[in-house]
This record gives structure tokens, sequence and C-alpha cells, in this order.
């Protein structure tokens, strides 16, 4: 006799690629021998725009040397779809890194902290 069973999943802001969810037990049966354990392994959806290594956010923007030189203001979407307007005053030099703090991911132990967001500029000579 085969009987159903629903288990429900709730993902978690923050979890990362390869975090594992274990249902003791709920796997194949058999007479006479204990369940095996149902495991599901999160996967992450690339994104066109950011990319995450840790908890960061890493996104690159293309800009001109006239940008890189006079200042220049990055505006992004958020993955949660907030706006961002991060005003650039420093001079922009090939492998320069703005650090924003607390744009990133969601921290899985506590989600009221975030990682940093990282943008990375890629200057047309």
């Amino acid at each position: 006799m085969t009987v159903a069973e629903i288990l429900t999943i709730v993902i978690k802001p923050g979890w990362k690629k390869g975090t594992k969810i274990t249902f003791p037990e709920k796997g194949n049966e058999k007479p006479g021998v204990i369940a095996a354990d149902l495991v599901f392994i999160i996967d992450e959806k690339p994104h066109k725009l950011f990319t995450r290594d840790g908890n960061d956010l890493v996104v690159a923007q293309k800009i001109s040397l006239a940008e890189a030189l006079t200042g220049y203001t990055v505006r992004l979407t958020t993955l949660d779809g907030r706006t961002l307007t991060i005003p650039i005053n420093n001079v922009i030099h090939p492998n320069y890194e703005e650090i924003v703090p607390g744009e990133g991911m969601p921290l899985p132990k506590d989600p009221s902290k975030r990682g940093n967001l990282r943008i990375k500029f890629d200057i047309k000579f």
C-alpha cells in the first residue's frame, strides 16, 4: 500500500548552496527495514547581475575612463526590490572595489544581519 505524505521545506533567507535539509526515516520503505532518511540539498540559481561570495554579493559595473576620474553614481536594484544609489567620490582605478556594508545576503543564523555588497569596476579605456 502506498502512503502519500506532504513534506514542507521553508527556505530561509541566506541559506547557501549545499545546505542539507533532512527528514529522518521519510525515504523509501520496505517491510522489515527502517526507512531511509530523505535529504534535500539546496542549490542556487544564477542571477544575471549578482554573484555570491559567502555572505557577500558581488556586482560588476562597466564605466568609462571619464566616469572613473570624475566620479560615478552606482544605481542598483537589490534582490529584495529596493533601489540603491551609491555615490563613488574616490578616483576609481583598475581593481578598485567599493564595499557597501550590510547590503549582501542575510546571515543564515541571524537574518537581521547581512553580508556586504561588493561593487567591482570595469573601466573602459
